[in-house]
């Protein structure tokens, strides 16, 4: 049977939301959404005089309107969607009425400390697995802890659904009504 459902992952950088979005595309056939491609589209359109490093909180003022609409549509037209990327408020639910949060499932994938500190050489050699990042210098040990931890810190405060990756890299969804 095929579960017609909105699937939000987010999550700090590095944590493999694109690659979970790839894995659930291929296993259920859902169609997803990378929000940085959207940010990217709109930033080398000239339709935003935002760039890909402006402030986190500027660019999801920004990029998240469209992206609710977008869920709100696929909704209304029976469609699922796999909504992938670091734009997601975690009062994303503050915006959709009971009608449509019931279609939606929302995931955050966070990496703890030592997971980190044991397998950032790994973090940093996967980081590419589904789309070229370049350089990505501003990626180091320092940062991946800071935004895990911050993200974490999130998650709780928002009681919000979280994947802790803490052993070995392990992430799987399975979509159930």
């Amino acid at each position: 049977m095929v579960i017609k459902m909105i699937v939000l992952i987010t999550g700090a950088s590095h944590t493999g939301k694109t690659a979970l979005a790839q894995k659930l595309l291929e296993t259920y056939k859902y169609p997803y959404l990378s929000i940085d491609h959207l940010k990217m589209g709109l930033i080398r359109s000239g339709y935003t005089l935002l760039t890909p490093v402006s402030d986190e909180a500027a660019l999801t003022a920004y990029l998240w309107p469209v992206v609710r609409e977008m869920i709100k549509t696929a909704i209304e037209n029976g469609q699922s969607l796999i909504v992938e990327g670091c734009y997601i408020p975690f009062e994303w639910a503050d915006d959709f009425e009971a009608e449509y949060r019931k279609e939606i499932r929302f995931y955050c994938l966070v990496m703890s400390d030592k997971y980190i500190v044991d397998h950032f050489d790994s973090i940093k050699r996967y980081a590419g697995v589904i789309e070229d990042r370049g350089e990505d210098e501003g990626c180091t040990l320092e940062t991946v802890r800071r935004d895990n931890a911050r993200m974490l810190e999130r998650c709780i405060r928002h009681g919000a659904a979280y994947i802790l990756i803490e052993d070995s890299y392990e992430v799987d969804i399975v979509l159930q009504e």
